[in-house]
């Protein structure tokens, strides 16, 4: 009897929150534990993560080695030590580059900045590492001079093509002028009346070599200032220029020329030209041979390049000459945007039987370089560069089926080819939600609900101005979670894809307009921007509620201004619609011509607002539209809170009698019943930016327990506290324990229970006096009352 007497609603409510409490953390618990036991017994990789050294990294089976070293694990040094030459002095330079001498111009020279020498770096017949001699510059010369310079007939073509590799070799320098200068001068170098020697064109190539280091943004400038034209002029010139080595070749780190001469009396049916894989993006002496009479294309794992001259009956060609260029930027197309770091290598193939081009056919296979793990192939066009247009172009050229994973072309002329890929990223998207969150927000819905109609059906017993302020709070979170839980993951993780080559369309050979394409999913849109507008509104009636309660507490205004709740209302459910609004009419004004403008909104992944790249951090819609806002919201909903704790919740009263003063258990509580109306608790989400792996999923796991179950921690606090639902869960409580105990026992018996029960029941309102807790509304009239009563006493 007197333990049953000892049990009250409320600690019975109490044990039911504990229990709910340690099963979300149980299940948090249990899937840290699954985890760490999937990382042990996970098959450890057969290549350690520091099995590549000196920055080498591990891709498709081997290290690709940065250009100083070499070998299995990048150990091999690849490149000559700090040395010095008469007054000069050079940092370390990789094999095959020319290295820039740490002395510079002077300030009051044209090239000020500039280095004053170069020197290159070279492997020799038999392997080993030397350096060469040293190539002075002339630091009154400039690039714009000696574009003036070499128009003239009788300019020493030598000297000036050295000038203009000394002035190029800072690629990191060069602008857009630079770029159009340089280009000229090379051209004229090139040119076949012009007569230069074989050595001022052997530089030439140096001085593309280093052109083709320069930044995209100064290629793309020097396009639109020079409308191209000395990069057309340059590429044509280059062609002519692989049909006079002999069966020699030019190799540099950007770019490739060999040639072969066809025996008029032993002319081949086809010549084959084939580049092979580097350790390093460089491409370097011996990755590239020409083989004739071959039988066809015979590509292997170690070949990223391979291309087959098929010679035409009646042909007369005496030589085949072709240039492999490391990237694409002398070739800037107008209709197609690259936006991915594939490698894209262009490949040029010229004979000198016929000025069209038309002397013989090609078959060509690529093995393209990309980051697989963030991109998967989805298509690709075999293109050529059409002079006429500037621009690539389809005409003559078709895909072709292969089993062996290159992508295969054929063309029936030669030229420039290229193929341009499209590609999906490779999107890693969630499962699905974790337990934790599932868990957490099925019991915010259903607190979040139960308060609602608490709030609304009880608003006239209870006689409380906050009910509207909480009520609305509520809603926007309860729309926010049903939204979060049923609409956050994108459905087009179901959809499959296929980076087979065998399983592409070979009919279809168009031009693309970009090389990285997605799937639109404007439902996925709408639910990033509805998320976006609830979340603010959820913070937003978070703040108007802070200010509400600070208004009531602090500056005790006695009657609300007149429309009070119509202002609120317009601030709370208005302002984030405008921000919300403003944001999606921004993004898409800016990328309106973008048919993938909605990823500059939202991510894939997940639908939510996108995550910006470090560079682009400060026009990211993310920052101004929902960080900087919630970061303003949180800093005021703080301060409030330190001035409601300190002034009010915490405040020792002397004036008030014993009976009257505050238990540290009321404050307690009523201290965390105002942190959760606050959203204090979201401050965690700044500790997840931790870069400390550790540490930031303790964070996560702790913001994830407070925030998924918000909704529930309002219901306890703000519902199942109140007097009316503890009076009415009594009264529902008691008629189902009377009606099952009356069932179940015998008849006999049943006076006497009901005398227990009835004491049982009638003890409840003294042990509730005792152990009550502080109710929202009530805290608020107490604490106001003891103010006032102080005010009083005082005066």
């Amino acid at each position: 009897m007197i333990s049953c007497r000892a049990w009250n609603l409320r600690v019975m409510v109490a044990v039911v929150c504990g229990l709910l409490t340690g099963i979300v953390l149980g299940l948090g618990i249990w899937r840290i534990v699954v985890r760490i036991r999937r990382g042990i017994s996970a098959p450890s990789s057969s290549i350690p993560p520091d099995f590549c050294r000196n920055g080498g990294t591990w891709e498709n089976g081997r290290c690709i080695c940065t250009e100083e070293w070499k070998g299995l694990r990048c150990t091999m040094a690849n490149f000559c030590e700090n040395s010095a030459y008469m007054d000069f002095t050079f940092p370390r330079i990789p094999v095959g580059r020319y290295g820039s001498s740490l002395e510079t111009c002077d300030k009051s020279t044209p090239n000020a900045g500039n280095p004053r020498a170069v020197r290159l770096c070279s492997r020799s017949l038999y392997g080993d590492i030397e350096l060469q001699n040293v190539t002075i510059g002339n630091c009154s010369a400039t690039l714009q001079n000696l574009e003036k310079e070499v128009g003239d007939a009788k300019a020493p073509l030598d000297s000036i093509s050295s000038q203009v590799q000394v002035l190029t070799s800072n690629a990191n320098q060069l602008t857009a002028e630079n770029i159009i200068s340089a280009t000229q001068v090379v051209g004229q170098i090139f040119n076949t009346s012009r007569n230069a020697s074989p050595e001022a064109k052997k530089v030439a190539v140096v001085t593309v070599s280093q052109l083709l280091d320069a930044s995209e943004d100064s290629f793309q400038s020097a396009v639109a200032t020079a409308n191209d034209d000395p990069l057309t002029t340059l590429i044509e010139q280059m062609e002519d220029y692989s049909l006079s080595l002999g069966d020699q070749s030019v190799v540099e780190p950007n770019i490739v020329i060999q040639s072969a001469n066809l025996s008029a009396e032993n002319m081949p049916s086809s010549v084959r030209f084939s580049v092979q894989k580097g350790a390093s993006d460089s491409l370097v002496s011996g990755s590239t041979f020409i083989q004739t009479n071959v039988s066809g294309l015979n590509p292997d794992g170690n070949t990223e390049l391979q291309i087959l001259l098929n010679m035409k009956n009646g042909g007369n060609a005496k030589a085949c000459g072709f240039v492999v260029y490391q990237n694409d930027k002398l070739f800037q197309s107008k209709t197609f945007i690259a936006k991915s770091s594939s490698s894209q290598k262009i490949i040029s193939s010229k004979t000198d039987g016929n000025e069209q081009g038309q002397s013989a056919s090609v078959e060509m296979a690529f093995s393209p370089k990309y980051n697989r793990d963030e991109y998967q192939l989805n298509s690709y066009a075999c293109v050529y560069w059409n002079f006429a247009t500037k621009d690539w172009d389809t005409y003559g050229c078709h895909k072709e089926k292969g089993t062996d994973g290159f992508l295969h072309c054929h063309c029936n002329h030669t030229t420039n080819f290229a193929v341009l890929m499209t590609f999906k990223k490779d999107y890693q998207y969630p499962k699905s939600l974790d337990v934790l969150s599932n868990v957490g927000c099925a019991l915010s819905i259903t607190g979040l609900a139960l308060t609602i109609i608490f709030q609304v059906v009880t608003r006239k017993v209870r006689k409380t101005s906050v009910t509207w302020v909480l009520v609305s709070l509520c809603i926007s979170m309860l729309i926010f979670n049903l939204l979060f839980v049923f609409g956050i993951e994108n459905s087009n993780k179901n959809l499959k894809t296929s980076g087979d080559v065998e399983n592409m369309d070979f009919t279809d050979n168009v031009v693309p307009k970009t090389d990285t394409i997605s799937t639109p999913n404007p439902t996925c849109t709408a639910v990033a921007a509805l998320l976006h507008y609830f979340l603010l509104v959820t913070f937003t009636w978070n703040t108007l509620s802070a200010a509400q309660l600070y208004f009531f507490l602090i500056r005790t205004m006695k009657p609300l201004p007149r429309h009070f709740i119509l202002f609120i209302s317009l601030i709370g459910w208005g302002v984030p619609a405008i921000v919300v609004a403003v944001t999606v009419g921004v993004v898409y004004s800016q990328n309106e011509k973008n048919p993938q403008w909605e990823l500059e909104y939202r991510q894939e992944e997940i639908c939510w607002l996108a995550i910006p790249e470090s560079r682009d951090v400060i026009k990211s819609p993310l920052l101004w539209s929902f960080i900087v806002p919630v970061a303003i919201i949180l800093i005021t909903n703080v301060v409030i809170f330190i001035i409601i704790s300190v002034k009010v919740l915490w405040k020792n009263n002397q004036n008030l009698t014993s009976t009257k003063k505050v238990s540290s258990t009321k404050k307690i509580v009523s201290t965390l019943s105002v942190a959760v109306v606050f959203g204090i608790t979201w401050i965690l989400a700044y500790l997840m930016l931790i870069n400390d792996d550790n540490i930031r999923i303790i964070f996560s796991y702790i913001f994830c327990l407070f925030n998924t179950t918000q909704g529930l921690q309002i219901f306890i606090l703000y519902t199942v506290r109140t007097k009316i639902f503890q009076s009415e869960a009594s009264k529902v409580l008691t008629s189902l324990s009377s009606a099952g105990r009356m069932k179940s026992l015998p008849s006999m018996t049943r006076p006497r229970l009901r005398l227990k029960m009835y004491d049982f029941i009638r003890t409840l309102p003294t042990l509730h006096e005792h152990f009550r807790l502080l109710e929202p509304s009530v805290s608020i009239e107490e604490i106001t009352l003891s103010e006032s009563d102080q005010a009083k006493e005082s005066t």
